[in-house]
């Protein structure tokens, strides 16, 4: 008499997991070939894209002549700002913040806008990007606005070496007349029409205003290596 019972069902035999796990192994090496330099270009692209409207913005506001305190035009603030980037008290911070449509400062910049919830860029704010020293009062207010990080940059002269290339000084904080071979402490003493200077960028790694009244001098003095390093110039 033949059993009612019906078969059970049979599983997956050993060499048929092997195969299917080799299988599966070819499938995602293939996947990794044809997306990960797709991906890594993506990657690139963002990368180069932030450093060039960091490197643009830095160019571009050290000759924006703001406020008097700076001197007579955007050429002596460039020339003031470069040599005192390397000290931490008046070091060069870089960034983008959410600035009002409505109101505007002093120095004609827009009001930070610190609430975007529910906003849109655009319509509600601008994103503004910005250089200011650390020592500037609308630094700290802006903070609790920014958009994206604050980057801290450290500039130095580029100067001629023996071989006739374009090096970055060993004196960081002083700017030498590239006639004369003597250190300017003014603009006026400069008598180029060019300030040639090397651009180092360091990630800062927080938003807070406690941690540049607290930890920045830290940091300042020992940062990690820089994000990017670009050559630029400023001219009168």
């Amino acid at each position: 008499m033949k059993s009612s019972n019906p078969a059970k069902p049979r599983g997956f035999s050993l060499i048929e997991t092997v195969i299917a796990i080799g299988v599966l192994a070819v499938l995602l090496t293939g996947f990794m070939i044809v997306f990960a330099p797709a991906a890594a270009g993506i990657r690139r692209a963002i990368s180069i894209q932030e450093a060039d409207r960091l490197a643009s913005t830095l160019e571009q506001e050290l000759v924006t002549y703001r406020r008097q305190t700076d001197g007579n035009n955007g050429f002596e603030k460039a020339f003031k700002w470069i040599r005192e980037s390397n000290a931490a008290g008046t070091a060069l911070m870089v960034y983008q913040y959410r600035g009002s449509l409505s109101g505007s400062r002093a120095d004609r910049t827009p009001d930070p806008e610190p609430n975007a919830k529910g906003k849109l860029a655009g319509k509600d704010f601008a994103i503004t990007s910005i250089l200011r020293r650390k020592d500037d009062a609308e630094f700290l207010a802006d903070l609790g606005a920014v958009e994206g990080g604050v980057y801290l940059v450290k500039c130095t002269q580029l100067v001629y070496n023996e071989k006739g290339e374009l090096i970055p000084s060993d004196k960081p904080g002083q700017i030498v007349d590239p006639k004369s071979k003597a250190v300017a402490e003014s603009a006026d003493k400069y008598t180029e029409a060019v300030i040639a200077f090397s651009a180092e960028f360091y990630a800062v790694p927080s938003k807070s205003p406690a941690y540049f009244s607290d930890k920045f001098s830290g940091f300042f003095d020992k940062p990690k290596k820089p994000v990017f390093t670009r050559n630029l110039a400023v001219r009168r």
